[in-house]
This record gives structure tokens, sequence and C-alpha cells, in this order.
């Protein structure tokens, strides 16, 4: 076996004020994003959204402390698991590799064929599989391998998800027991899930396997428990005028205080690390509205980020990974072409306190109604133009 790497997949955020506007220009630049009747369109309008919204983006963030946390949590789970595959004996070097910021996925990649890695191990930092999450990375790293010769020599294996992992699982339970405690009386709190949202095309029409994974994720973490406490699984972040993952998380929220649900811990069941979905839609705005429906008590559990039994377990996995048969990227599950994309999260031209997450696509958009849209300033935007 020659040089093994790792290479952690993440989203990626503007980790200061000064890269909003540029985190907003990749971002807008990049066809994966809006798909546009014309390519000479996209650099312009990037840069014509980035010049727009960037305040507004800016103001967000400084929401949650003027930046997004992620590149240096994501930096320090990279570290842990170098450490922890260190103790089991395994000399592996890991890197980091974001769709949206730095370091770019294509960094990541230059920089493992720098260092002449010869078997990559390719691990998302998503438990559950999603085409619009995992599989975005995944086919990205798919072009990235069919335009560059170079790479074919050197095996590599996908990750595709790992939410039924037992360490994962107890790292979960873990956290949430110790919050539960902190309440007066414990037993009596009700758990809430609240995972990502997507398109419920995604399940039905492209076969996404989210839905299902999220279900039984949840289940495997309140076996793990092994609380008595009543619990709840809702998702968080829809955007437009197509239906999406159900019960909403805002709406489950409102419905639990009718019922009279006074204590309420909420974990963020489809994160690993804290970001601006956990920070602002969760800590602020998901409490605000528990609180203004009656909910006296509203806490929430951390992320994972470098939590030493999840850390260990992904150690673990990698090593597996590593003795068996390699996934390759060719195989990873892909929706067909003419399938049509959304937004991931409730979107506005430029960041809105979900837009860390950001990694769906706009359909055809028509140019002129989408300047218009720009310049008024209304907003958000609900899928103008479809096909």
């Amino acid at each position: 076996m020659g040089r093994v790497g790792v290479l952690l997949l993440n989203l990626g955020g503007p980790e200061q004020i000064e890269d909003v506007r540029p985190f907003l220009y990749n971002l807008f630049s990049d066809p994966e994003i809006i798909r546009l009747p014309f390519p000479w369109m996209q650099k312009p309008l990037a840069w014509l959204i980035s010049s727009l919204r960037s305040k507004k983006s800016q103001a967000n963030y400084m929401e949650i402390g003027g930046g997004s946390p992620l590149r240096g949590i994501t930096e320090e789970q990279a570290i842990a698991l170098q450490q922890s595959l260190k103790d089991k004996g395994q000399d592996v070097q890991v890197y980091i590799g974001m769709r949206y910021w730095h370091p770019f996925t294509e960094e990541a990649i230059a920089r493992i064929k720098r260092d002449g890695v010869e078997q990559l191990v390719i691990l998302p930092l998503y438990p559950q599989f999603s085409i619009s999450t995992s599989g975005s990375s995944f086919r990205l790293l798919e072009k990235i391998w069919s335009e560059d010769p170079s790479l074919a020599p050197q095996e590599h294996t996908v990750i595709t998800s790992w939410y039924q992992r037992p360490g994962y699982l107890q790292a979960m339970a873990q956290l949430i027991a110790g919050e539960l405690d902190r309440f007066e009386n414990p037993d009596q709190v009700h758990i809430f899930f609240s995972a990502h949202g997507v398109p419920v095309s995604y399940v039905e029409e492209a076969g996404d396997p989210y839905q299902h994974e999220i279900e039984e994720c949840t289940r495997l973490i309140v076996q793990t428990l092994n609380r008595p406490n009543p619990h709840t699984l809702a998702y968080q972040s829809r955007v437009g005028p197509v239906e999406w993952l159900q019960p909403y998380t805002e709406d489950a929220i409102v419905e639990l205080a009718a019922e009279g649900v006074n204590n309420l811990l909420v974990v963020p069941v489809s994160f690993v690390s804290e970001h601006i979905e956990t920070l602002q839609e969760i800590d602020m705005e998901y409490r605000e509205v528990a609180e203004q429906a009656g909910i006296e008590n509203f806490q929430r559990v951390p992320a994972l980020n470098t939590h030493p039994v999840f850390i260990e377990d992904l150690a673990n996995l990698v090593i597996e990974a590593i003795d068996a048969p390699p996934l390759t990227l060719d195989l990873v599950m892909r929706p067909q072409k003419n399938f049509k994309m959304y937004p991931q999260e409730r979107w506005e031209w430029g960041m809105t306190t979900a837009a860390e997450v950001w990694n769906g696509r706009l359909a055809m958009l028509g140019f002129m109604g989408l300047l218009i849209e720009l310049i008024s300033g209304h907003g958000p935007l609900h899928f103008i133009g479809l096909l």
C-alpha cells in the first residue's frame, strides 16, 4: 500500500467580513448554482449579485461574530482525525476540500497530487447522503478526475454516508444526555431533531435516500440514548413554491407549544460542525419562534465538532474503507441530467441567515426577470423561470 490520504469534504463559508463579497462572487460564478442560457452571463451576474448584496450578507454574519467558523472547526477535525489515525498505527495525511470557499476542493486535489498520495479515502462531513450535499461534491470530484489524466492511476474510495456508525451514535447520545441533565426535570424534556430539508421531488423522483437515512439516524440515536423522553423530527430551511420534506421545523415548534410543551431541546441532526444554520437559524430564529409560541426553556445540543468518540469512530471508518473493496466516484448515485435542482435553504439574493449551506441549483433563469429581482431587492426569489 502506497501513501494514503483522506479528503474531508465540506461546504465552506466566509471567514471574516471582508471575505463575504468574494465568497458571493465565487458562489454565483459557479454554473452549478445558477444555470443561465448563455455562459458569458455567469461572471457579470456574479459580480452584480456580490456587489448588490454584500452589505446585507455581512450584517447576517455579524450576528454570529463576523464570519463562519466552519473552516476552523473543519481544520480542527482534520488534525484530530490525523492524530487518531496515527495512534492506531496509520500514517495518513488528512486534507480539506470545501465546495465554495478556501480551501477549495480543487486546491485540496492539487496538494494531494503534490504529496504523491496513491490511495485516497473521500469522506464527506455529512452523516447522511443527499444528491444536493455529498452528491454535489462527488460530482465535482468526478469532473476533476475526468479532466485530469494524471489522476487516473490514483486509487480512491468514496464513503457515501455513515449515520449508522456506533461511535457517531454514541457521541450524539452523550451530547444529548449532557444537555438533558441540565434541565430541572430531564425526563419531561421534549427532544426536537431538526434536519436540513430537501424538496420532496428529490426523494420521490430522483430516489434520494436522504429522508430514509435521516429518519433511521434519528431512530438509532434515540435507541442509543435510551431515555424516556418524547421526540420529534422536523426539517428546517425550506424555500420556494415546491413541496419540501415535512414537518417544517418552525411549524412543529408552534404545534408542540400549543400541546403544552414547555421544555425543548433541539438536536441539529444533519450537521457535525457549528455554522450559520446552528448559530443563527436555530439559536436565534427558532428560539424566537419558540419563545413567541410560549416555550419558556429552549436549548440546543452542540454540534459534534471534535468530540473524541466521534473522531475515533471516523478514524475507524477510514481504516475500514482502506481495507475494503473501493467504491469509485462513477458508482455513486447521481440525479438525471434533466432533473431540476432547487436552492437548499431559505434564500435571498446574496447571503441569508442560512446561506452558508447553499448547495442547490436554480434551473434556467430568465435574465431580465433575474435583474429586476436583484435591482428591486424584492425578496426571496421563489424559483423564477422554471423550465
